[in-house]
């Protein structure tokens, strides 16, 4: 049977096709007012970094940072030419975070008499300015996403490389956890842009199997449990976050990675027995991990027992996780303001603890908002992936938004004693060119995702 529908006049095609070109327009002014807020944010506290330490505005680091400004308007004016239709909060919400963990840094900086290139502000400076170019070049060079699910093995396989790399003899370093790769003249993590290309092999790879994974299986306690043989992939995958926490002594990674799949794994198969197996299996690995490994029951007896003064003072005791609670309860509702506390007691303070760093300076309320900016990024990307009619998109998006919640919340929980604390950085705001450049990849590849999503032709049935 076929049905008709009754013809439209010249005139109201002409009214859609004007409300269709009105509405990316709308979208990208409202992008440009967001993006214009969050640089005057931006600015404003760097300026109060200054004004609260050395009572006088320098210049010369508010020049810096209008570079980065121009770079994002940069972005968006490229937005409005050829992802018309992109999610306009992305881009805003990106620029806020990175400005705000750029001046707490700089804060510290100020506090510990660093200059130059030996001040981790001006490396995060320098990161950051690479970040939007490298997003920029994505966002033009990358028109289709769709493009990525060809070569879903091969990101797959990427993925594993880089995960390996500080294994290999030479490029390896000499920190805590084995994470690092030098070259000489700079180091990253490759772990960071490993997440990237693991989430597009998780997407491609559950689009080709999603119909085994979500076969019958058997009823109990109110769910549908897989079968033995579809067990396969959370296995392997289980075996390798394993495997990273064992070489690597990369406890953050593993989590991640194991947490990204399985959240994706939901979102393919909508089968809750797969987050309950892979909760289970969560759990039970960190409890053999922190029995065997000493470095994991060590991070397990800093959060259970953190007060303790002889853990306290106790090398790689508790000192650094007490410290970042310290800081936080100084700060209090309102905090000290902006260039008025102490952040750099607390070791690492602007990379690893920077959450804790600027709480006591904003207070509760600050990191609140913070939090909120957070919600607003990852809902957005969740909202992406929804609105997609395509599977791999929707998998991709919804992967990389999950990526950045779940990264928050094993960095937050863990400087608040929520959680064991683990070696991952803060989205956007920590110190780390490694970090900032994935999470800005990430940011380009939702806005290109967004702008097909939302360029997709509607099927209606009727």
């Amino acid at each position: 049977m076929t049905t008709t529908s009754a013809p439209v006049s010249t005139d109201t095609a002409v009214i859609r096709a004007l409300k269709r070109i009105r509405m990316p327009q709308k979208q990208r002014n409202r992008e440009l007012a967001l993006l214009v807020f969050a640089l005057v944010i931006n600015a404003a506290a760097v300026a109060l970094v200054q004004l609260g330490v050395e009572s006088a505005i320098d210049p010369s680091f508010l020049y810096y940072c209008g570079v980065l400004a121009l770079l994002a308007l940069a972005m968006h004016i490229v937005l409005r030419f050829i992802a018309p239709a992109a999610d306009p909060f992305v881009l805003p919400v990106g620029t806020i975070l990175t400005g705000l963990g750029l001046a707490m840094i700089y804060r510290i900086d100020l506090g510990d008499g660093a200059t130059g290139w030996s001040a981790a502000s001006t490396r995060q400076l320098a990161w950051a300015g690479i970040s939007y170019a490298l997003a920029l070049a994505v966002v033009i060079g990358l028109r289709n996403y769709r493009v990525l699910f060809r070569y879903t093995y091969i990101f797959g396989f990427i993925g594993i490389v880089l995960l390996l790399l500080p294994l290999v003899p030479g490029l390896g370093t000499d920190a805590n956890a084995d994470v690092w790769v030098s070259l000489g003249f700079f180091s990253f993590q490759p772990g960071e842009l490993a997440k990237i290309s693991l989430a597009i092999f998780f997407a491609g790879y559950l689009v080709r199997t999603r119909e085994s994974l979500t076969s019958v299986g058997t009823r109990f306690l109110g769910m549908t449990w897989p079968r033995a043989r579809e067990l396969g992939p959370i296995l392997v995958i289980w075996l390798v976050s394993l495997t990273i926490i064992v070489l690597q002594h990369d406890l953050g990674t593993g989590l991640l990675i194991f947490g990204m799949f399985v959240a994706m794994l939901y979102v393919a198969t909508g089968k809750t027995s797969w987050v309950v197996l892979g909760l289970v299996l969560a759990a039970g690995g960190a409890i053999a991990a922190s029995q065997v490994l000493p470095y994991v029951g060590g991070r397990f007896t800093n959060w259970l027992n953190a007060f303790d003064p002889d853990l306290y003072w106790a090398s790689g005791g508790s000192a650094q996780l007490v410290d970042g609670i310290f800081g936080l309860a100084h700060g209090g509702l309102l905090g000290t303001g902006l260039g008025q506390g102490r952040p750099g007691l607390t070791p690492l303070a602007q990379s690893d603890y920077i959450f804790p760093s600027l709480g006591e300076e904003l207070g509760l309320i600050g990191v609140f908002a913070i939090l909120c900016l957070y919600m607003v990024f990852v809902s957005r990307g969740i909202r992406i992936g929804v609105a997609g009619q395509d599977d791999f998109g929707k998998l991709l998006a919804t992967g990389m938004a999950f990526t950045i919640a779940l990264q928050v919340f094993i960095m937050v929980g863990g400087v608040t004693r929520v959680i064991p604390l683990t070696g991952l950085t803060t989205p956007f705001l920590a110190a780390g060119g490694s970090s900032l450049v994935a999470n800005w990849i990430i940011v380009a590849i939702l806005l290109r995702i967004s702008d097909g999503v939302r360029n997709q032709p509607r099927v209606v049935i009727g």
